[in-house]
């Protein structure tokens, strides 16, 4: 048994001197001028620009410093001092730089000029910018439309955005896989399907009158860190928190505000969460069936005792659909089983259910804990059955509310990133610009990666990201990708996926959020949508990194312009010069959610978009919000074997999705390195494993595969048994392609079947 000393962990609270202490780290590095700190008081704030990190939303009246540690991470990254020049790559090959490290890769800072692959060479050469355009232009010409992928990560603007969707379907596909296909998809199919709305029904407001928050799944320290400023609050006022979560994140237990100087003197921090149940990895549609018993259980009691409801009869007859089966499948599951699955007690779990049953109005919160399953459909529909017993959806202080990752990730769906037609208003489309558009389906991000192991797909344009690391069977994809014919990157910084290429590959630098934009019509702004399903401006006020740079919308409008043949309703150049154009083009085409767009989007915490869902009209296939009758318990896609584990794949305190900010993760308390493999003590026991021990993670999918990540140093941590904790990317050759989830495609990183294996 590993000894309590050798436990990685930290006692400590989130927020406080270590958050502090995390941004000085990067700060120390990044510092090129005082406009920094300048730059760092606008984040988040109206007539500032919005932070490229996380989608948690803005307040209308906000803090002093509204940004947080990860936050702060992502600006600072942003304004480096450090430019990665033609020089640097003249000096290297694009075999040697892909043995180094992400995080040394974008140490080299930011790109300054566009390159062209040289397969001679083995380097990137500069390029001039319309050289770049016309060949990508004559590239795309030369094969089928549905052959090519124009990906999209999380970050672009809506202007951006809405431009980006519009050339693909002008170009003649639908092919617009983004990063939500990595993580929220299941949000977006199973709320769709479930209450009309694919996206959560809380606002800000709803925050400060709810009796409850129920957490699934998502960790707020790390991943939307000034999302803790309302859960304080609330905490304060009274409301009570509940999570549910593998691992304990500190973020969710207790937090210390960095900006309230009292807490800062005494330490004296807030505990956040009242209780706090660490469910199984892939246990929580169990767990969620235990707390719905215990509801149907109290609701019985309370009518028997005294002919008083506990349920909300009246919401569930006026407003929802299948009811009945899902109690009766609810009542029948046994305790026993629900206990198993989920790896948590009866008696813990009905004491949350009892805070359910107490509160009047709750909030239901998830992140891709519940997402990331091969059953994550199932998770979602689970959590919403919850919410619908007691009329929680649709009214003030209640409401389902999914925390995105990417800002802006959820406005490029708004907008038309889209893999599927019947999400876009194609008669407009077709009124506004003169054509059929594409009704046939596109890729998702699963689908892409298929088409190019196939070869069907043949060219790959990549609006920022790191694809071909966040993606699943990563070492059978970097096989795959030189396959391509057109491999275009836009980016602001180095990374993995430049230096897998196909026979023709561009390196475009872009502008990043924090930066001055100007064009043909002077000074430009952008706008972005929260996870809250607010729309904000974004201005950036600080000097380009480099003369060479454009900015995404540009550089959209240059390849497009170069790609497609003239248009009377289509004005490339025009657009690029006056991004109000845009917005125009925007509001014409989504009338119900963006008019008034150029006024309302300087409205201080954004302009709500509206919700459906929120006004309890259902836009479902009944007419109402669904139960679902729950068939499974556990939302693995692999049963349990001897030996096997399931593997979360984690982010640390130190990174943002693919970007790595250093080797510490401070919440966890590990320090120096990524290549970890979390344990449970008695497991380590039960296997002969001691602390330290380097040892080999292998897929354990039995589909006849070999997937391996060695050099994984065993590191005892309290999270259940039978789970293993490891980071994300470095863990993403261990998930198979096919291993998703069955509705929407999104890969299931968080109950990994894998093996340990000793030298």
């Amino acid at each position: 048994m590993a000894k309590k000393q050798d436990i990685a962990h930290y006692d400590g609270p989130a927020g406080g001197f270590g958050s502090l202490t995390g941004i000085a780290k990067i700060y120390g590095k990044e510092w090129n001028s005082p406009a920094i700190a300048a730059e760092l008081y606008r984040q988040n704030k109206p007539d500032g620009f919005a932070c490229v990190s996380c989608a948690w939303g803005k307040p209308a009246k906000p803090h002093p410093f509204e940004f947080c540690e990860n936050g702060a991470k992502a600006t600072l990254w942003e304004l480096t001092p450090r430019r990665c020049t033609p020089e640097f790559f003249a000096q290297h090959t694009l075999a040697e730089l892909r043995t180094w490290k992400d995080y040394d890769l974008e140490q080299q800072g930011r790109l300054t000029h566009p390159l062209r692959y040289d397969p001679e060479t083995d380097r990137y050469v500069p390029c001039a910018w319309e050289e770049a355009f016309a060949a990508i232009g004559a590239e795309l010409n030369a094969i089928e439309p549905k052959q090519a992928v124009f990906y999209a990560s999380g970050r672009a603007s809506l202007e951006t955005s809405y431009l980006y969707a519009l050339f693909a379907r002008l170009y003649g596909h639908n092919n617009l896989p983004d990063s939500s296909n990595m993580c929220h998809e299941t949000t977006s199919v199973a709320l769709k399907k479930l209450i009309g709305a694919p996206v959560g029904t809380c606002t800000f407001d709803d925050f400060d009158h709810c009796d409850a928050m129920f957490f699934f799944g998502q960790n707020t320290g790390s991943n939307s860190p000034r999302f803790l400023h309302p859960l304080q609050e609330a905490v304060k006022r009274g409301c009570k928190i509940i999570t549910f979560n593998p691992i304990k994140e500190p973020g969710l237990v207790k937090f210390v505000n960095p900006q309230d100087p009292v807490q800062m003197v005494t330490q004296n921090a807030t505990p956040i969460s009242c209780q706090y149940h660490q469910v199984k990895a892939g246990g929580d549609i169990a767990a969620l069936v235990g707390l719905a018993k215990h509801v149907l259980a109290a609701e019985d009691a309370k009518w028997v005792a005294e002919k008083v409801h506990v349920i909300d009869v009246d919401f569930i007859a006026q407003h929802t659909d299948g009811f009945e089966a899902f109690a009766d499948r609810v009542r029948a599951t046994s305790w026993e089983e629900i206990e198993a699955e989920s790896g948590l007690t009866r008696a813990a779990l009905e004491e949350a259910g009892q805070v359910y049953v107490e509160a009047e109005k709750t909030i239901a919160i998830y992140g891709m804990g519940l997402t990331q399953h091969v059953h994550g459909f199932d998770n979602i529909a689970m959590f919403v059955n919850l919410m619908l017993m007691k009329g929680n959806i649709g009214k003030q202080g209640a409401g389902i509310s999914p925390v995105r990752g990417h800002s802006n990730v959820q406005g490029q769906r708004t907008v038309g990133i889209t893999e599927k037609p019947d999400l876009v208003p194609n008669d407009r489309l077709k009124e506004l610009f003169g054509f059929d558009p594409p009704m046939e389906h596109g890729m998702t991000t699963v689908d892409v990666c298929q088409g190019v192991i196939d070869g069907t797909v043949k060219a790959f344009i990549g609006l920022g990201g790191n694809f071909i690391r966040a993606i699943p069977d990563q070492d059978k994809m970097e096989a795959a990708w030189p396959k391509l014919r057109l491999t275009v990157q836009i980016a602001t910084k180095l990374n993995r996926n430049h230096l897998v290429n196909g026979e023709v590959a561009y390196l475009l630098p872009c502008l990043g959020r924090t930066e001055r934009d100007v064009q043909a019509g002077g000074d430009q702004v952008v706008t972005i949508e929260d996870s809250l399903s607010c729309i904000h401006a974004s201005r950036g006020k600080h000097k380009p990194a480099s003369e060479h740079l454009r900015s995404e919308l540009a550089i959209v409008s240059g390849i497009a312009a170069a790609t497609l043949p003239p248009n009377p309703h289509v004005h490339w150049q025009d657009w690029t010069g006056d991004y109000a154009k845009v917005r125009t083009l925007i509001e014409q085409t989504y009338p119900e959610m963006f008019h008034d767009f150029e006024k309302r989007m300087w409205q201080p915490g954004g302009f709500y978009k509206g919700n459906a869902a929120r006004e309890r009209v259902w836009k479902t296939e009944s007419g109402k919000a669904e139960f679902t009758t729950p068939t499974r318990l556990s939302a693995t896609g692999v049963k349990d074997a001897p030996g096997r584990y399931r593997l979360m794949t984690l982010r640390s305190n130190d990174q943002f999705n693919t970007t790595i900010y250093g080797y510490d993760d401070r919440f966890r308390g590990i320090s120096g390195t990524r290549h970890v493999v979390l344990i449970n003590p008695k497991d380590m026991e039960r296997d002969g494993l001691k602390p330290g021990q380097i040892v080999k993670l292998v897929g354990d999918a039995d589909d006849g595969e070999v997937r391996e990540v060695d050099g994984m140093r065993i590191t005892p941590f309290d999270l259940p048994e039978g789970c293993l904790g490891g980071y994300y990317p470095e863990m993403n050759p261990l998930v198979p392609l096919w291993y998703h989830d069955q509705e929407s495609k999104t890969p299931a990183g968080k109950a990994v079947p894998v093996r340990i294996v000793t030298p």
